[in-house]
């Protein structure tokens, strides 16, 4: 056999190797390809979360917040979750928050205080503000028209000694805002009137101050302000003062005493 023989037989050879090898590739045999297995599905939940940044004593609505998917592993107990509650709207009805909540960051009981809590009315405060409870009667809170939100100014009257004895009467705080009359702390719809024996206000320190010292000065009666009336009275030095000694009144205006007859009506 001569040289050229044997080279062809052996390129014959080769390219009938390379055609088997290929018809196996193209039917699937070779190295077997490794396959990834698929990660197990995560169970989510639906919780609360904040759809903007929420601040203390703000009264949260349905449109701050929304539903988030959240790993079922990671909701903690004090999460709210849609399993728990029906929707957003109920979930928020009646609620104030208590302490910041970012936004996307998942609404906790803790955050919140519902209306029938006892820590509702701190959470209503005006941050700086003081809730100040007084007393009050038919006579002395306008009949019991004056309901949570309104606007009422505080007079003080005093019997002074003397010969005879005369009634003084001034007003002492002015624009101050109703929180709660009793326990009542919301004007629930068709109220009309709540007869009330004591009247939660909002004031600030000092104002709180007047008032504990008042209440043991002489009886305190509260006029309910028109809507919309948020220009405040002054009560200083410069505000009016009347008293009344059995014959007229006498109107003290700016430190200067005027007498006035009662047959003449109301002091202009």
């Amino acid at each position: 056999m001569n040289t050229q023989r044997v080279i062809v037989l052996g390129l014959a050879f080769v390219a009938a190797g390379g055609a088997a090898f290929l018809v196996r590739g193209m039917l699937g045999g070779g190295t077997p390809q490794v396959q990834a297995n698929t990660a197990p599905a995560i169970a989510m939940s639906e919780v609360l979360v904040a759809s903007d940044n929420l601040q203390p004593g703000q009264a949260l609505q349905p449109e701050q917040v929304r539903w988030e998917k959240w790993p079922s592993s990671a909701v903690d107990s004090s999460f709210i979750t849609h399993n728990g509650v029906a929707s957003a709207e109920e979930a928020v009805k009646g609620t104030v928050v208590r302490s910041p909540i970012l936004a996307g960051q998942p609404v906790v009981n803790t955050a919140i205080v519902h209306a029938d809590s006892a820590g509702f009315m701190a959470a209503t405060l005006t941050p700086g503000m003081r809730a100040v409870s007084i007393v009050t009667s038919p006579e002395s809170g306008a009949a019991g028209f004056i309901l949570p939100n309104d606007r009422i100014d505080v007079i003080l009257t005093r019997k002074l000694n003397g010969d005879p004895p005369r009634v003084d009467s001034h007003m002492i705080l002015s624009n101050v805002r109703v929180l709660a009359v009793d326990q009542t702390f919301k004007q629930e719809k068709d109220t009309k009137t709540v007869v009330a024996k004591t009247a939660t206000l909002e004031v600030t320190p000092q104002q709180a101050e007047t008032l504990s010292t008042a209440s043991q000065s002489g009886q305190l009666s509260l006029a309910l302000r028109p809507l919309g009336d948020n220009t405040a009275v002054a009560v200083a030095t410069g505000s009016r003062r009347s008293s009344y000694d059995g014959a007229g009144v006498s109107v003290i205006r700016y430190g200067l005493a005027q007498k006035s007859s009662a047959q003449e009506g109301r002091p202009q």
